[in-house]
C-alpha cells in the first residue's frame, strides 16, 4: 500500500470496512431471500397452470392414502361421488372475500366407499350479530361433484372451536367430529358453475398468476450491497485528496508562529500590535489631563 493510502491501515478505517461488509452481507441475505420467494411463486404458478383446469380424476386415484398429500397436487381437480352430511357441517370464521370478512362453509361428504372427504362449499357473509348469514343447504341425496384439492390447515395456538365455528380447516379435528374414516391430508374446494356460483356460499375466486415484485426487490438489495463499497471507496479517496493537499501546502491557512490552522479551537489569539502615538494623540492626552 503506497504512502498516500497508508491511512487505510488505521483502526478507524478498519471499522468502516467492517461495517460495510456487515451491511453487504445483510443485503445479500435479503436478496437471496427474495429470489427464494420468487422461486416459490413461480412454482405455485406452474401448479395452477398444470392442475386448475385439468380433467377431474376420482379422488381415490389422486389420494390413495387419505392421510397423505403432495404439495404438487394443489388445485388438482378430483371427482367425488356420494352424499353430503349437512348435520356435521361447520363454518370457518375470519375468512376474507372481496374486502370483507365472513365464514367459509365446510361440509363432510361421504364417498360411495364410506370414506368421508371434506368439501369447502364457499364463502358467506357475516351477519349484523356477528353470526353467519343465511346460505343454501347442500344438495340432498346422492350427487356427483368436483373439487380442487388443498392441504389441511392444522391448528392455531390459542384459537379454539366454538360450537360449529372453527378457527381453521383442521382436518384431524373435523374427522374426530364425524367419527368415521376420513381424508386428513387434503380437503377440496367445490367447483361451482352456473347459477350456484352466484348464490351463497360463494365460490372461491381463481388464484392469481402473479410472481410479485420479488425479482426487482432482490436486484435492489444486491445493488445496495455494491453501492456500500462504492461509497466507502469514494470516502477513502476524498480523505486521500485532503491529506495530499495538506502535505503539498503545509503552511496554507496556518499561523506562522504556531503552525496551527487558523480557526483551530486551540490556536492562540494573535497579540495586539501597539501603535506609535501621533502628535495629535499626545496633544489630546495633555488636554485630557489639564
Amino acid at each position: 500500500m503506497t504512502g498516500e493510502w497508508s491511512f487505510l491501515r488505521s483502526p478507524r478505517w478498519a471499522g468502516y470496512l467492517a461495517l460495510v461488509i456487515a451491511f453487504a452481507i445483510a443485503c445479500c441475505a435479503l436478496g437471496t431471500w427474495q429470489f427464494n420467494r420468487r422461486a416459490e411463486a413461480l412454482t405455485e404458478i406452474a401448479r395452477i397452470d398444470a392442475n386448475y383446469d385439468a380433467e377431474p380424476v376420482p379422488v381415490a386415484e389422486v389420494l390413495p392414502d387419505p392421510a397423505a398429500f403432495d404439495p404438487d397436487q394443489r388445485w388438482r381437480v378430483v371427482a367425488l361421488s356420494g352424499e353430503f352430511l349437512p348435520g356435521e357441517e361447520v363454518v370457518i370464521r375470519n375468512r376474507p372475500f372481496g374486502g370483507s370478512s365472513g365464514f367459509e362453509v365446510v361440509t363432510p361428504f361421504r364417498l360411495d366407499d364410506g370414506t368421508v372427504f371434506f368439501v369447502n362449499r364457499g364463502w358467506i357473509a357475516q351477519g349484523p350479530d356477528g353470526r353467519p348469514s343465511e346460505y343454501a343447504a347442500p344438495e340432498p341425496g346422492h350427487v356427483e361433484i368436483t373439487a380442487r384439492l388443498k392441504a389441511g390447515e392444522g391448528t392455531i395456538a390459542g384459537r379454539t372451536a366454538s360450537g360449529n365455528e372453527l378457527a381453521t380447516i383442521d382436518l384431524s379435528e373435523l374427522a374426530d367430529r364425524v367419527g368415521e374414516p376420513s381424508f386428513t391430508g387434503a380437503y377440496g374446494i367445490q367447483v361451482q358453475t352456473g347459477a350456484d356460483a352466484s348464490q351463497p356460499p360463494l365460490a372461491a375466486s381463481r388464484p392469481e398468476r402473479d410472481e410479485g415484485p420479488h425479482l426487482s426487490y432482490a436486484l435492489q438489495w444486491f445493488v445496495f450491497a455494491a453501492l456500500a463499497f462504492v461509497a466507502l471507496g469514494w470516502a477513502a479517496n476524498q480523505e486521500r485528496k485532503a491529506l495530499a493537499e495538506a502535505s503539498e501546502n503545509p503552511g496554507r491557512d496556518r499561523d506562522p508562529r504556531t503552525g496551527r490552522r487558523n480557526g483551530h479551537p486551540n490556536a492562540p489569539k494573535p497579540a495586539k500590535v501597539r501603535r506609535t502615538p501621533t502628535d495629535a494623540d499626545v496633544e489630546d492626552e495633555i488636554l485630557d489631563r489639564s
